[in-house]
C-alpha cells in the first residue's frame, strides 16, 4: 500500500476527470479560496483525502502554487514555456 508524503495510507486515488475537474475550478477561480474552501465548492463532492491527493499532485507539477495566506493559485503558464523552448535545448 502507497502512502503519501504525510505518512498516512492513500485509500482512494483520483480518476482522470478527477483530476481535470480540479484542475479547471482551480484555474477559474485562482487565488480565491483556501484549500478546505476549494473542496467545499467544487461542483461534484468528493472525498477530502482523495482533493489532497490531487493538490499533491497538481503542485509537484507546477500547475499549481499555494500562497502563504493557504490560498491556491493557478500558476501553470504553457504559452510562456513555449517562450523558452528552443530546438538546441535539450532536456538531460
Amino acid at each position: 500500500m502507497l502512502r503519501s508524503s504525510a505518512g498516512a495510507e492513500i485509500l482512494h486515488y483520483p480518476r482522470l476527470d478527477t483530476v481535470l475537474m480540479v484542475e479547471e475550478f482551480v484555474r477559474e477561480h485562482s487565488g480565491e479560496f483556501k484549500k478546505r474552501q476549494l473542496w467545499e465548492h467544487l461542483p461534484k463532492k468528493m472525498m477530502y483525502q482523495t482533493f489532497c491527493v490531487t493538490l499533491v499532485y497538481l503542485e509537484e507539477s507546477g500547475k499549481i502554487a499555494i500562497d502563504r495566506e493557504g490560498k491556491v493559485a493557478w500558476i501553470w503558464n504553457p504559452e510562456l514555456v513555449r517562450t523558452f523552448l528552443r530546438p538546441e535545448l535539450v532536456v538531460r
